[in-house]
């Protein structure tokens, strides 16, 4: 929707009305055939229509164009009335800077900043209202650090409120306690599991040495029996030399 053209200062040209909602075009865009749309309105009528709302040529969104520059400086030029002029804003600026004075107007409506009230309150009365706000939080003025809203005042005990937080507390260390004792256990196993795995392995190797061990003890009994054939064949050789 565009903007109330009740609120311009002036004469506002044919063209730079919506022509759609015939208000002042916002977030404007253009159809080839130049007639200018909000955007709002022109992407809601082309859900259920494929042409201009004007002069019923065919268009598509991705015909669709910024305007102007020229269009777009006449559009910023135009002077309204703040939308906070109900409340007491008398304030009269051009359409390029409408929205940043009103985002900073002392007469917009804000919602207060404390949880659970509902009161919109014009920005420049909000301090007067946080200061008698029922919803306002402080801290407890008798030392127990607890924060209590003034609807509580009359309900705030400090040593049940106290005994609550200290059950809290003792429930939340509890928790902690068993995630840390769990955390444990499952190291532990995994790294005992991780043992078991390493001493199997560690066997296995144990096992494949005292193989290799085995092995080697019999080749060397093998080497010696053979070198003790082959000195006896040498000694017998040297007696029948010296015989000869």
């Amino acid at each position: 929707m565009g903007y109330d053209i009740e609120r311009f200062v002036g004469y506002v040209n044919e063209g730079l009305l919506c022509s759609i909602c015939r208000d002042v075009l916002e977030d404007p865009l253009q159809a080839p055939c130049e007639h200018a749309f909000c955007t709002a309105c022109i992407h809601g009528w082309l859900v259920h229509h494929s042409n201009c709302p004007e002069d019923r040529q065919m268009i598509d969104v991705s015909l669709l164009r910024p305007l102007y520059r020229y269009m777009k400086n006449d559009l910023n030029r135009l002077q309204l009335h703040c939308k906070n002029r109900g409340y007491g804003c008398e304030m009269v600026c051009s359409l390029e800077s409408i929205d940043r004075h009103e985002r900073e107007c002392e007469y917009s409506q804000i919602p207060c900043s404390n949880a659970g009230c509902t009161v919109q309150i014009e920005r420049r009365n909000l301090d007067g209202h946080l200061a008698v706000c029922e919803y306002r939080s402080r801290e407890c003025p008798n030392g127990c650090g607890y924060t209590i809203l003034s609807a509580e005042d009359t309900q705030h005990n400090c040593v049940t409120e106290l005994r609550t937080e200290l059950e809290l507390l003792r429930s939340e260390m509890i928790c902690r306690v068993e995630e840390a004792k769990h955390e444990m256990e499952s190291r532990l196993d995994s790294q005992r599991r991780h043992m078991v795995q390493k001493e199997s392995i560690l066997q296995n190797e144990i096992e494949e040495l005292k193989s290799q061990m085995s092995r080697m003890m019999s080749d060397v009994r093998s080497l010696m029996a053979a070198e003790r054939q082959h000195r006896q064949e040498l000694e017998q050789a040297e007696l029948e030399k010296r015989e000869l």
